[in-house]
């Protein structure tokens, strides 16, 4: 666990959590979900101490769940925030290795569940989410984050450059998060950036795919790669459906606080809600982005499996309209052979020296009509290929 005491224009790291609330700031202590149970007890009395009113059993439950959507719950004297934030190439690489053990140990095909996985790309593979969660008092901020979260560490190392390089000290404060609850946003909208990058690898990949669809030889195989990103396409949006109510009920229970959370000063209360309300709905606004991003995409797939089949169905109606053009023009030469085929002592021009030269002329005209007409009526035609 780590703690950090930010206060006036400065921050330091302390070694424990202080007994008393400073005098103009508030403390932060973030730690990894699989801290939680030996540092639970030292932050529920944090809680009490710091902020007015220690964590309910319910909100820890919720907190310390990998598993939980994306979430906002409120109390009289705190509030809980539980965000989703995109997985790193680490996790991802982690959740493909146990997979495949887990693949591997019930024996339904290991080289090829491996196969598969490689087949999907690393950008669609990051959609698979984990969960922080924040408790925010007046004047103290708990995170939990998942193992190997980089967000609250580079935030430590911005804000300690900011408070080392900068001399202003009215240019440090303005770096410097005003409250717990402008600190947990400005980490949620690092993790919303996050979406936002993701839609050019998403995009990126997708069209390739299209792009191999829409080939008129196209012998796109890859179908199952191509449902598991519609899959996770709709997971994104699923996701994001739920990082809005939660940021929405967030800048609602903001627009409805009394000043006095806030500030003893009215002036100052009303520009430190202002500002949280402002990055509140900017990051809104981001998300609504990239859902529409997500259904765009979606749907741009959708498209793009329906146009392959149309084109797919019209080349099977060139290929049966050419095979019975073909057929239709050896029809009546059929007709003709067998007439003279049939075993009949007595059969017209069957013992003629000329005949066969007749009976020639006769088919090679029956063919050339029937292909001019097929010509003039478009059943059959040239084509540049």
């Amino acid at each position: 666990m780590h703690i950090l005491e930010f206060t006036g224009n400065s921050l330091r790291f302390l070694d424990e959590l202080p007994s008393e609330v400073p005098a103009d700031g508030f403390v932060w202590a973030y730690l990894e979900r699989a801290e939680l149970p030996r540092h639970q007890a030292a932050l529920q009395a944090a809680a009490q101490c710091l902020g007015g009113s220690g964590l309910l059993d319910l909100h820890w439950l919720d907190l310390n769940s990998e598993q939980h959507p994306s979430n906002y719950d409120s109390t009289s004297v705190y509030d809980v925030v539980i965000f989703r934030r995109l997985a790193t190439q680490l996790e991802v690489q982690q959740d493909a290795e146990r997979e495949a053990a887990i693949v591997a140990y019930h024996n339904q095909g290991y080289a090829s569940r491996n196969r598969k996985a490689d087949a999907m790309p690393p950008a669609f593979a990051r959609i698979n989410s984990r969960a922080v969660g924040f408790a925010i008092f007046d004047r103290l901020l708990i995170s939990l984050h998942p193992p190997g979260c980089h967000i609250p560490n580079t935030y430590v190392q911005r804000f300690a450059a900011d408070a080392r390089l900068s001399i202003d000290a009215t240019s440090v404060r303005s770096r410097l998060p005003a409250s717990p609850a402008d600190l947990a946003l400005r980490m949620i909208n690092t993790m919303v950036d996050s979406y936002l990058d993701l839609r050019k690898d998403l995009s990126t990949h997708l069209e390739q795919m299209q792009a191999e669809l829409i080939k008129p030889d196209s012998q796109f195989a890859d179908w199952g790669a191509l449902m598991e990103a519609r899959r996770q396409l709709h997971l994104l949006e699923d996701l994001c459906e739920g990082q809005r109510d939660a940021i929405q009920e967030w800048v609602d229970n903001l627009r409805e606080q009394p000043l006095t959370n806030f500030s003893p000063d009215a002036m100052v209360a009303q520009a430190q809600r202002d500002q949280l309300m402002a990055r509140a709905r900017d990051v809104g606004e981001h998300i609504d982005r990239v859902m529409h991003h997500a259904r765009r995409l979606e749907q741009s797939a959708e498209t793009v499996v329906q146009i392959h089949f149309s084109v797919q169905g019209h080349r099977t109606n060139d290929i049966m309209r050419t095979l019975t053009a073909v057929t239709a023009i050896f029809l009546p030469l059929n007709l003709v052979t067998g007439f003279f085929g049939m075993n009949f002592e007595h059969l017209p021009l069957i013992h003629s020296s000329g005949a066969m030269w007749v009976i020639f002329s006769i088919m090679t005209c029956l063919a050339l009509a029937v292909i001019v007409i097929f010509l003039r009526k478009r059943y059959i035609a040239r084509t540049g290929r």
